[in-house]
């Protein structure tokens, strides 16, 4: 894509769309108009916006990522779809990254490469296919990020490529961890009761902090 509607720009930029018309009336960035008077801007502008040079040697990374290697084909699925994506729309690939993993877990190993490479301005397009293939929750707050390092993160959004089935099994990961953490609640809970010192103290301790508070009262 070379031409972006005022919506498309100001969510490229992070701005909101009375921001861009504000620029454009005061020129700080001005607006290209169709012959019908619509307002567009361009990959130029954009670059220029980012102090990035035409002959950017950052690169374009596709990523994709499955939770097992029982989903192999859906991962190659994912990178002939990207791979199809960037080639219709004249963009070179320089890397593709395939991985397996939760989109649960931070600690994967390609993808916390992919964002040391990011922080270091190495990046300049990632493309997915969609959001939840890049992580799982919180995609806005690393949207942003990666765009404070000039990279941009395009989804093709093809809802195909994002197996329920994944969901389903995140889902079952997060009620796993909160049992736990209940678990370990209600047997902290009975150590307490069983250590009559120790339950003794956190009662006098907290008959000394309700007595201080209404002294303050």
């Amino acid at each position: 894509m070379t031409n972006y509607k005022p919506k498309e720009f100001a969510e490229l930029l992070g701005v909101s769309v009375k921001t861009l018309q504000r620029w454009d009336r005061e020129g700080t960035l001005t607006a290209n108009r169709t012959p019908t008077n619509r307002r567009y801007y361009t990959y130029k502008q954009y670059l220029e916006f980012k102090g990035i040079t035409e002959d950017d040697a950052r690169k374009v990374v596709l990523y994709a990522r499955v939770s097992t290697k029982n989903q192999k084909d859906d991962l190659q699925n994912q990178t002939a779809f990207l791979r199809q994506f960037c080639n219709a729309r004249g963009m070179i690939v320089d890397q593709c990254i395939e991985e397996y993993g939760s989109g649960l877990n931070y600690n994967r190993k390609k993808w916390n490469e992919l964002l040391d490479e990011v922080m270091e301005q190495k990046i300049k397009t990632i493309v997915i296919t969609h959001r939840d293939r890049f992580v799982r929750f919180g995609y806005d707050w690393f949207e942003k990020f990666c765009a404070k390092f000039n990279a941009t993160i395009v989804v093709v959004n093809n809802e195909s490529l994002s197996p329920q089935e994944e969901l389903v099994q995140d889902i079952v990961s997060i009620l796993h961890v909160f049992s736990c953490r209940l678990y370990g609640l209600r047997k902290y809970k009975k150590q307490i009761e069983g250590d009559e010192g120790l339950a003794k103290e956190l009662q006098d301790g907290n008959q000394s902090y309700t007595g201080a508070n209404n002294e303050d009262q």
